[in-house]
């Protein structure tokens, strides 16, 4: 928190250590965006502090999802038809994949018990729904692509920044 300080040449706010922490973001970034920047990122150090500064429950399920040999997408591969949600970002129109992600163990085999037809349907909803970057990127993630599309982005570097083991678990636990 800002604090007033008076000095001989009178008054200013002076910022308390610490507070870079407490500042509020006005806008969460798209996980595109985060990928995009770790892909950015020149050294391994930079990539993983990028993903720990953006760390959230969502981000670790869809980079597990995409990394994780365990975790088997329940769809086709490739993209299917959809319409791109052309809305402008920030009008309102999209969901998020940080706030969709908790759904999405209907597109993973053994997790859900969908008729083939409801869970592409379903798919297909949900990208029609995000803006056409996180469309994209959710193609990339069911068909475990995300390290293609994005270089620099490995196993290493995922299981350095979130703490995982060989089997994408934490290792404390």
């Amino acid at each position: 928190m800002a604090r007033m300080v008076t000095t001989g040449a009178g008054i200013k706010w002076e910022e308390e250590p610490g507070d870079e922490e407490k500042k509020i973001k006005v806008r969460q970034m798209l996980f595109s965006e985060i990928f995009q920047k770790v892909s950015n990122a020149k050294t391994k150090a930079e990539k993983i502090k990028i993903l720990r500064d953006n760390d959230h429950p969502s981000l670790r399920s869809v980079i597990k999802w995409s990394f994780d040999p365990n975790i088997q997408t329940d769809l086709p591969p490739g993209n299917p038809p959809y319409i791109p949600n052309e809305a402008p970002e920030g009008v309102g129109e999209h969901t998020l994949i940080m706030t969709e992600a908790p759904k999405f163990y209907n597109f993973i085999k053994g997790a859900n018990e969908h008729s083939k037809m409801n869970r592409e349907r379903m798919f297909v909803r949900l990208l029609e729904s995000l803006t056409r970057d996180e469309a994209e990127l959710m193609m990339v993630i069911k068909d475990k692509r995300l390290h293609q599309k994005y270089k620099g982005f490995s196993e290493p570097v995922v299981k350095e920044a979130f703490g995982w083991d060989d089997n994408f678990n934490k290792k404390d636990v």
